[in-house]
């Protein structure tokens, strides 16, 4: 286990206590999910870089749509 210290202005921390979010649970959960968002950016962010590599034309808004309408209908 690791103890973390951290400095809040007033206002915040008693806003966080207020709402639950001091507790050591609520602040694995947080970690946690700002560590899946960052996962999730980086895998992104390194497709993008391949697909600029690849020399893949942009998709216009038109052409993602049309692709997002697609997968979802084949999901039904």
């Amino acid at each position: 286990m690791t103890t973390i210290q951290i400095e809040l202005p007033d206002a915040t921390a008693n806003a966080a206590r207020d709402a639950g979010l001091l507790t050591p649970q609520a602040l694995e959960r947080l970690i946690n999910d700002a560590l899946r968002r960052k996962q999730a950016v980086d895998s992104l962010l390194s497709i993008a870089d391949r697909v600029a590599a690849a020399g893949i034309p942009p998709m216009s808004m038109e052409e993602i749509n049309a692709e997002v309408k697609a997968a979802r209908a084949e999901r039904k």
